[in-house]
C-alpha cells in the first residue's frame, strides 16, 4: 500500500516533477518514423512530459523536434507549412529548421536584424528502430545515444503498435512486467499445450502449464530488476519448473518473456500525467519476426479499424472494449478480442491515476512491489543529486535479456545463461 504522496512521486511527470526530470535524463521516444516519414511532408503533433511538441522532416530528410508553439505569437506550427527546409508557421510566415534556427521573419523588415535574435526551442534527435527519439534533458549534457535492448542493432527486424491511451504510464508499466495476470486474463489467447516451450501459432501462443499462481522471485540491478515466475510444467513436473522471467528496464521499457519465434517488449511514453503513448514490440530474426500489418492486426492495433488516426482505441469504456458476453458464454474468458485490448480494459478502469492506496497486494505482486520500490528509491536519491538510474555505468548490459524455458530444479534462474530468440540460436525450451 502506497501513500497519496508516494503515488504522486511516482506517477507524475510534468514540469519540474522528479520522475519527470529522472525520466528526461534517458533518450525518449517522441513519434514513429512512419509518421514522419516523408520529406516536406505533413507536421505531426506529439506530447511528451506535458511538453506539446511538432515533428516533421525536412527537404533534405532530416527530422526536427521543436516546441509546437511558435516563437512569434505562440501559435501551433502543426499547421505549418513543411517546405524548403524548414517548417514556417501560418500565422506570420515565420520558419524553422530542424534545430530550431530562425531561417526568415516574413514580417519583419530585413535590416531589423531580428531573425538573428531569435532561437526557437529545439530537441537533439535519434531515429532508431522505427522510432523517432529526443532528448529532453539538459542540453549541455547531451549523452551518445545507445541502442535499446529491444534493438541492439540495424540486423533486427523491429516492428511496432502504438496505441495513446488515457491513463498513467506507471499503471500500464506494472501490467506489463506482472506475469501473474497472464494465466486469467489472457487465458484464452495463451492457452496451455504440450509443448516444449511457448510457442506462437498466428491464433494462440501455446504455454506449457496450467499453473495460475506462479512463484514469483526477483533480483534487483542497476538499471532495475529481474524477476522470475515459476510455474508447474505439464510434463515432469516433479523435476522442472517452467520459468518465466522478465526485465524491468528503468524508467519505463519491459522486456517480456518471448516465444519462440520473435522477442517482445513494450516501452511506455508518458505524454503527460494522465495519457501515455505504449509501443508493443516485436523484434527478432527478420525471418521470424511479423511485418508490421501482420503485428498489428493479429494484435488488434491497425489504425482505421481499432484505432483512429491518432493511435486512439475506439475501444473504450462508454463501448465496453466491445466486450461480447456471448463469446463470453461460449468460453472466452474476457470477451474482448486482441490481448493487449484486454489489457487496456483493466488499465483504462483504473482511472486516469491509478489509486494505489487502497491496493491490497499478495504474494504474485512480487514484480509490482519491487517496481514501485526501485522507482521511489531511484527518484529520491536523483533528488538528492545521483545520477539518474540506468543512466551511464548503471545501464543495461547487452548480455540481459527475458526468457522463457523448462528449467530443472536444481538450476537457478539468475545464472541461467539465456539469449534472445534468433540471436545466435532460440532459446532453450
Amino acid at each position: 500500500m502506497m501513500t497519496k504522496e508516494e503515488n504522486d512521486l511516482l506517477c507524475r511527470v510534468e514540469g519540474d516533477a522528479p520522475m519527470g526530470q529522472l525520466m528526461r535524463r534517458h533518450w525518449t521516444p517522441v513519434c514513429l518514423q512512419e509518421e514522419v516519414g516523408e520529406p516536406d511532408g505533413t507536421p505531426v503533433k506529439a506530447r511528451v512530459f506535458g511538453e506539446n511538441l511538432v515533428v516533421f522532416r525536412d527537404t533534405d530528410g532530416r527530422v526536427g523536434v521543436l516546441d509546437e508553439a511558435c516563437p512569434h505569437r505562440r501559435a501551433s506550427l502543426v499547421f505549418g507549412r513543411n517546405e524548403e527546409g524548414g517548417i514556417r508557421c501560418l500565422y506570420h510566415g515565420w520558419k524553422m529548421d530542424v534545430e530550431g534556427k530562425v531561417l526568415e521573419m516574413a514580417s519583419e523588415p530585413a535590416a531589423s536584424g531580428m531573425v538573428d535574435k531569435v532561437r526557437h526551442k529545439s530537441y537533439p534527435v535519434k531515429e532508431w528502430a522505427g522510432m523517432v527519439w529526443a532528448w529532453f534533458g539538459p542540453a549541455d549534457a547531451v549523452p551518445e545515444f545507445t541502442p535499446p535492448a529491444w534493438a541492439p542493432d540495424e540486423q533486427v527486424r523491429v516492428t511496432i503498435a502504438k496505441v495513446w491511451l488515457p491513463c498513467n504510464w506507471a499503471q500500464i508499466l506494472e501490467g506489463a512486467i506482472d506475469s501473474a495476470h497472464s494465466s486469467s486474463l489472457h487465458s484464452s489467447d495463451m492457452v496451455p499445450a504440450r509443448v516444449d516451450g511457448a510457442k506462437a501459432t498466428g491464433k494462440v501462443w501455446q504455454r506449457p502449464s496450467t499453473d495460475k499462481a506462479p512463484r514469483m522471485q526477483a533480483q534487483r540491478t542497476s538499471y532495475g530488476f529481474r524477476y522470475a515466475a515459476l510455474r508447474r510444467p505439464i510434463q515432469n513436473a516433479a523435476t522442472h519448473d517452467y520459468v518465466r522471467s522478465t526485465v524491468f528496464v528503468a524508467p519505463a521499457t519491459a522486456l517480456i518473456p518471448p516465444n519462440n519465434l520473435y522477442n517482445v517488449a513494450n516501452i511506455n511514453v508518458p505524454m503527460d500525467d494522465t495519457n501515455t503513448a505504449f509501443y508493443f514490440i516485436a523484434w527478432g530474426d527478420p525471418a521470424q519476426t511479423p511485418e508490421t500489418e501482420t503485428w498489428r492486426k493479429y494484435l488488434r492495433q491497425t489504425v482505421g479499424i481499432d484505432l483512429d488516426a491518432d493511435y486512439r482505441p475506439l475501444r473504450n469504456v462508454d463501448n465496453k472494449f466491445w466486450q461480447d458476453r456471448q463469446a463470453m458464454k461460449a468460453g472466452n474468458f474476457t470477451g474482448i478480442t486482441g490481448f493487449p485490448n484486454q489489457d487496456v480494459a483493466m488499465w483504462i478502469t483504473m482511472g486516469p491515476i491509478a489509486d494505489r492506496s487502497g491496493d491490497r497486494l499478495g504474494a504474485s505482486d512480487l514484480a509490482i512491489v519491487e517496481f514501485r520500490r526501485v522507482m521511489l528509491d531511484a527518484v529520491r536519491a536523483f533528488r538528492k543529486g545521483e545520477a539518474a538510474i540506468g543512466t551511464g555505468a548503471q545501464a543495461i548490459s547487452t548480455r540481459v535479456c527475458s526468457f522463457q524455458s523448462i528449467l530443472p530444479k536444481t538450476t537457478d534462474w539468475r545464472e541461467f545463461e539465456a539469449q534472445p530468440v534468433g540471436r545466435d540460436g532460440a532459446q532453450a525450451g
